[in-house]
């Protein structure tokens, strides 16, 4: 028997998908409201067999091998795997350079 997880998203993921959303109901609120429900129905699907997402490639280069991710282009869902539960930690553009939002992220983070 399968494993279930609950799936938790963070603060900075539940931004990044308003912040997605919010630019493409510019243009198609219709679109926005797809592209909404597919990101949240694919991180939803993870509270079962969460290894299927691949490991972060870029974090895998520099030997971090506990953050995956699920790609729905051109978007990229990074989580993390608990005893628990799946922490959905950013939904990033795949189209930019993952590195460099990750460094901002964690140098302006409040601790």
């Amino acid at each position: 028997m399968n494993k279930k997880y609950g799936v938790v998203w963070s603060n900075v993921a539940e931004n990044d998908l308003r912040n997605i959303v919010e630019y493409i109901a510019d243009d198609s609120p219709p679109d926005a409201l797809k592209v909404f429900k597919r990101i949240k129905q694919k991180a939803s699907s993870l509270y079962t067999l969460p290894e299927r997402g691949r490991i972060v490639p870029e974090l895998r280069d520099q030997g971090i091998l506990q953050y995956r991710e699920l790609v729905i282009p051109p978007w990229r869902i990074l989580y993390r795997v608990s005893e628990k539960s799946i922490l959905v930690l950013s939904v990033l553009d795949s189209r930019r350079n993952i590195e460099d939002i990750l460094l901002k992220r964690l140098t302006n983070s409040k601790l």
